[in-house]
């Protein structure tokens, strides 16, 4: 499937959204009601992706109600909060699953996936069946698909060339707060500092930090852009998002209103993938006419020290026997 949304469509999609709860509340009376807490905007690919394809998928019986920029839970807490009972979705990462499930700090590592085609076969593939019912057994959250977040690079202020990790030495890089993801920083060379992402265009802007990773739909998302000077394009990871269901309220449903689920799940995953792949195509000239100096580094300085210390790490020491060998193979 190669869905993608153009700006317009995105802005068009959310006034269609608004106008659309408007007119929802007669008619959810026998309907069930799917929340969703995300950290992202209205205007984000994933969340205009769910408030048309999956909510349309659903729409037969079950309301889909998206809350935005952190409004419902705070980011990193959403999974908690299925497993107990008081939400029915979110979009997680592995970063966060790895908090609760040291196996899946695999998925945490960089220069692991190859690309946005490697993770779809990585993830139908058996790994994919075997990683997400360890998800299911042990938290009550049900995976139902997996979606491209683009690829991070480093989004830093300054004009201080980064060519190999020793030139990121000082540099105050925000990562968010989970283990996982400030071991990455600190395998990247810089000196990772934790941040909420709500707060990360402030910090830009008053220089409490020096830089941030983002895949670059993310950074003109948000606007970084406007208080930042350069993009180096490391490549370290190749981001994803899945899309966690509460497996009570799964269970709640008939097996045909599961399929309808299902296939709204995979089929929004894969318009909002395409449309990452697509909008990164176009965004290294935006970001250069905004005036920002974009430009690749030694990437394979980078490469050798982050796997080097990814295999050295105790988070090595969680992963699966044998695990890495079978992502590596899946071509």
């Amino acid at each position: 499937m190669s869905i993608s949304f153009s700006r317009r469509f995105v802005l068009s999609a959310v006034t269609a959204t608004a106008v659309a709860g408007m007119a929802a509340g007669a008619l959810a009376q026998d309907k069930i009601t799917l929340r969703m807490s995300t950290p992202a905007t209205e205007t984000d690919f994933r969340s205009v992706g769910l408030a048309t394809i999956f909510a349309d998928g659903v729409s037969d019986f079950a309301v889909y109600e998206p809350h935005y920029n952190d409004t419902l839970f705070k980011q990193g807490t959403e999974l908690v909060a299925i497993a107990r009972g008081n939400l029915d979705m979110s979009i997680t990462s592995a970063q966060e699953l790895a908090k609760l499930i040291p196996e899946w700090s695999i998925f945490t590592a960089g220069y692991l996936m190859r690309g946005p085609e490697h993770q779809r076969k990585v993830f139908e593939s058996d790994i994919g069946k075997e990683m997400f019912q360890l998800v299911e057994d042990k938290l009550g959250v049900k995976l139902l698909s997996v979606m491209y977040f683009g690829t991070r690079q480093l989004n830093l202020r300054g004009d201080k060339v980064i060519n190999t990790p020793e030139d990121l030495k000082g540099v105050k890089l925000r990562m968010p707060g989970t283990d996982a993801w400030q071991f990455l920083g600190k395998a990247l060379g810089a000196d990772p500092t934790p941040m909420a992402f709500t707060e990360v265009y402030t910090g830009l802007q008053t220089g409490a930090i020096d830089g941030q990773d983002n895949p670059l739909p993310t950074d003109k998302d948000k606007k970084f852009y406007e208080v930042t000077d350069q993009i180096v394009l490391t490549g370290h990871l190749a981001d994803m998002n899945f899309l966690a269901f509460s497996k009570s309220v799964w269970d709640g449903l008939t097996p045909e209103q599961q399929d309808a689920v299902m296939k709204a799940a995979k089929d929004a995953s894969a318009a909002i993938t395409q449309s990452i792949v697509d909008n990164e195509a176009e965004l290294v000239s935006f970001f250069e006419g905004e005036g920002l100096k974009v430009y690749t580094p030694d990437v394979d300085a980078f490469r050798t020290r982050v796997q080097k210390m990814y295999l050295e790490s105790d988070f090595s020491k969680d992963w699966p026997e044998g695990m890495l060998e079978r992502i590596n193979a899946v071509e």
